[in-house]
């Protein structure tokens, strides 16, 4: 049984709709200072088993909307690298080392400190194999990931469930600690098999390079995912 502090919050007015598809996530064990000596002020390195985790995760943007109004294209790719973080006060969310995009109309939210940069992205799927590539325009970060989907996760472990459900994303700008809601149903997820892994996102984030193996999850997807207002929080 999901542990109940795994909920989704209800977003009681959404700012930003989406669905999030043909989605990868590729997440490294890391020392738990390493990480936290790249967060700002006021947010602490979220630890699962004394670790940190750092996740790179490519995914097709679908159908978003702006309070209700449709922002071009219909479908557009993005490629996070994120951890897992929280407040003195025990809210947990994710904290954003990058997130690069293909729609400049995205870029909006740098206002809040989300840091998008423009890319060259591409998603192309065979069968159970997905193959995913990015380069960012500013600066020589990329990334190539080949994987093959798996079985379905019918009972996720707690692992699964502490990486996957994360119901706010941080961000700092001017000094202060923003905090934006996130509601989405449980992730449909699936085990996948790395085919082809190279990536310098980790080492532009200033982050050492991984030292371990990762865990793969594979998703066909949720949605509609609802973004509320982001608020103050520090």
């Amino acid at each position: 049984m999901r542990s109940t502090r795994y909920e989704a919050p209800h977003v009681t007015r959404a700012v930003l709709t989406m669905h999030w598809r043909q989605q990868t996530l590729v997440h490294w064990r890391y020392p738990p200072q390493a990480v936290q000596d790249l967060l700002p002020p006021g947010l602490l390195v979220d630890l699962f088993d004394e670790a940190a985790w750092v996740s790179l995760t490519p995914l097709v943007m679908r159908s978003v909307r702006s309070l209700r109004t449709p922002l071009p294209p219909p479908a557009f790719p993005e490629t996070n690298l994120r951890t897992y973080a929280r407040l003195p006060d025990g809210r947990r969310g994710l904290w954003f080392f990058s997130l690069d995009v293909t729609n400049p109309l995205m870029l909006a939210a740098r206002a809040i400190g989300i840091p998008y940069h423009m890319a060259a992205l591409s998603v192309e799927s065979r069968g159970q194999e997905v193959g995913y590539y990015g380069r960012r325009r500013d600066g020589d970060a990329s990334y190539r990931l080949r994987v093959r989907g798996g079985a379905p996760v019918a009972e996720p472990d707690p692992l699964d469930d502490w990486l996957t459900h994360r119901w706010a994303a941080f961000s700092h700008r001017a000094g202060r600690l923003w905090l934006t809601p996130v509601e989405h149903e449980p992730w449909p997820l699936h085990r996948g098999t790395v085919l082809e892994l190279s990536q310098t996102l980790t080492r532009s984030a200033r982050l050492p390079d991984p030292g371990s193996e990762p865990l793969i999850h594979t998703s066909p997807g949720v949605g509609p995912v609802r973004m509320g207002l982001p608020r103050l929080v520090g």
